[in-house]
């Protein structure tokens, strides 16, 4: 078949791989011939995107080290060479704004059009990348309530496609079949422990919920942990934190959706997680953890409240949240036990819960950004 268009699509995330992978396969349920290669993850190279490079090499949390910087200033330069030898006909940013905003002066430079889908927190800190964005990027698909009029008083065309966590776990259907699958007693008392989808993130957070797990073992009768690995990080990762550990635990794969909704309570690390828990209503204690300099710069600059995006979108603390020297394992299992033992308590943040997931607007997000990026390429 001959390929009538080319996208640059980059995703530097675990979360922008899978929404990026979406996106290519509403695209191409439209117009099959189009031809992806960029930056990001499996899931996106299973839907059929070219990778450059992966996301894997390019995710970091904080200050980069000397290593991953270079791999950064390499891909940058590999995908900076590719808008003149490939020349796309449109380039489809996914978060990851440090490199993606680099990439979309170079894109605007040659006169390709630029669509940023999921975008840069600025509502959070550095909202002068507001005026970067308005003079580089043709069309914003943002997928939280609030950035549509954000971007739209500051110039910005932008349009509120919903949230694309809501397709993805619209297909799911899955409760019920962990204690079949993983062996769990079904009148078990599952807790989640969630370490995040990146090495620096599980190093940090893992070893506490373990903590904190054998503190809740020996408070909650009959519990068991599930621990699920996003696809970024391999058992062998977490074994060495998992060593001389008794606790009544299983490590389960690909099953993150599963896990969230069927346990009564997670510990998570801040991230989309929050989201998925809302839109499943399960209560949760969201904890995360930098190195110090990371977490001096940012609460210097900074300007919300929360970290958790379903507390920011709820504008208030409706999940307790654990950051950096107040994230303890004793902290930690406090807040789990209040949660747990306390009904009237549980039953307000489910119910909050639902709030949040209601202001995510309706499932569809990828064939909405998918119109768009087909309008801005004169395809379909």
């Amino acid at each position: 078949m001959a390929i009538n268009k080319r996208v640059l699509i980059i995703a530097g995330e675990a979360s922008g791989d899978l929404y990026g992978a979406n996106l290519v396969k509403a695209i191409r349920a439209v117009d099959p011939s189009i031809y992806f290669f960029g930056v990001g993850g499996s899931h996106m190279q299973e839907a059929g995107v070219r990778l450059l490079r992966h996301a894997e090499e390019m995710a970091v949390v904080g200050l980069p080290g000397a290593k991953r910087l270079f791999t950064i200033i390499e891909a940058f330069r590999e995908v900076s060479a590719s808008l003149i030898h490939r020349r796309p006909d449109l380039v489809i940013l996914i978060d990851y704004p440090e490199f993606n905003l680099m990439v979309a002066g170079r894109a605007k430079r040659h006169g390709i059009p630029v669509m940023y889908y999921v975008s840069p927190q600025i509502w959070a800190w550095r909202s002068g990348r507001i005026n970067t964005i308005r003079g580089r990027v043709d069309r914003m698909a943002v997928i939280l309530p609030f950035e549509e009029k954000l971007y739209q008083q500051a110039g910005v065309k932008a349009s509120f496609v919903g949230h694309p966590l809501l397709d993805i776990m619209a297909l799911e259907n899955k409760g019920g079949s962990l204690d079949r699958r993983y062996g769990t007693n079904g009148s078990c008392q599952l807790i989640g422990l969630l370490p995040g989808s990146r090495g620096s993130e599980v190093s940090r957070l893992l070893p506490i919920m373990l903590d904190t797990a054998a503190l809740l073992a020996d408070m909650i009768p009959n519990v068991h942990f599930l621990v699920p690995l996003a696809r970024t990080i391999s058992r062998e990762q977490i074994n060495p934190y998992l060593n001389g550990k008794d606790l009544p635990l299983t490590v389960v794969t690909d099953s993150t959706h599963e896990v969230i909704r069927a346990c009564e309570l997670v510990v998570a690390a801040s991230g989309t997680v929050t989201l998925e828990a809302a839109i499943l209503g399960t209560p949760l204690v969201v904890v995360y953890k930098v190195n110090p300099l990371t977490y001096w710069l940012g609460k210097r600059l900074v300007k919300v409240n929360h970290v958790a995006l379903a507390n920011i979108i709820a504008g208030e603390t409706v999940v307790p949240e654990l950051i950096q020297h107040e994230l303890t394992p004793e902290r930690v299992a406090r807040e789990a036990i209040n949660i747990f033992h306390d009904d009237m308590r549980r039953e307000w943040i489910k119910r909050r819960l639902r709030d949040v997931r209601d202001q995510l607007g309706n499932p569809g997000a990828s064939d909405k950004a998918a119109a768009i990026a087909l309008e801005l390429m004169g395809a379909g």
